[in-house]
């Protein structure tokens, strides 16, 4: 197993994971991506703060549902995995390493991979799953259920095979390699030159924003690469 889609429920914005599931999957010799769905895992887990109440609202996981659970602090990956995937996997990256800081993996983002591969609709997890459906019945009944980690993984899985059908990636360095190209943004997206195309911003605004620690690794590569 050197590859997983993995999704995580936390107890506030940016919080401590406290529902985690992942599921492996791999490219077979003639490139057709699978989901080993008989080895998927998806535990609760307890955490040192009550569970913020607007998160709740989004995931329904109760106090009673973590109360005598492990806790976040004692999971880890399964051996061997190098990469990580996931709808903005970079938040479930920064939860899962709040309970192992030595987290060390290539992270593919199927949400940045949407947005390169069908520029012009919405990119959130449901509404492409509708999208690729063409609203059928059996997609509501799956988003029904969305924002539980398990099944968002799946859905993230046939997310990403339409992905991979699309760019026709027939093996997962291929699919990392589109990723970071897909990251890498093109237009300012916050503060007083938002919408702005990069190469147009002000050659004072850009050695400004790459003098801040906090900078997006991706727009930072954009814009020294201008």
């Amino acid at each position: 197993m050197k590859a997983i889609i993995l999704d995580t429920e936390t107890h506030d914005l940016d919080g401590f994971p406290i529902e985690i599931a992942h599921v492996p999957v791999s490219f077979l010799e003639n490139g057709e991506l699978v989901v080993d769905k008989e080895a998927c895992f998806d535990e609760y887990f307890s955490c040192p703060e009550p569970i913020n109440y607007g998160a709740m609202a989004v995931h329904h996981i109760l106090e009673s549902d973590i109360a005598d659970k492990p806790s976040y602090e004692t999971f880890r990956l399964p051996a061997g995995i190098q990469y990580i995937i996931g709808h903005n996997i970079d938040y479930d990256i920064r939860a899962i390493k709040l309970a192992d800081k030595s987290v060390n993996v290539k992270s593919i983002c199927t949400l940045a991979l949407s947005r390169m591969v069908w520029p012009d609709t919405a990119h959130n997890l449901s509404a492409l799953i509708y999208m690729l459906s063409k609203g059928s019945l059996k997609a509501r009944e799956s988003i029904r259920n969305a924002h539980n980690a398990k099944q968002d993984i799946l859905l993230t899985a046939a997310l990403l095979k339409q992905i991979c059908k699309a760019l026709g990636v027939k093996d997962m360095q291929s699919l990392y390699l589109f990723s970071e190209q897909a990251r890498i943004p093109t237009k300012i997206t916050f503060g007083k030159y938002k919408g702005t195309d990069l190469k147009d911003l002000p050659a004072d605004y850009v050695v400004w924003l790459l003098k801040q620690d906090d900078l997006d690794p991706y727009l930072r590569k954009a814009l020294s690469k201008g």
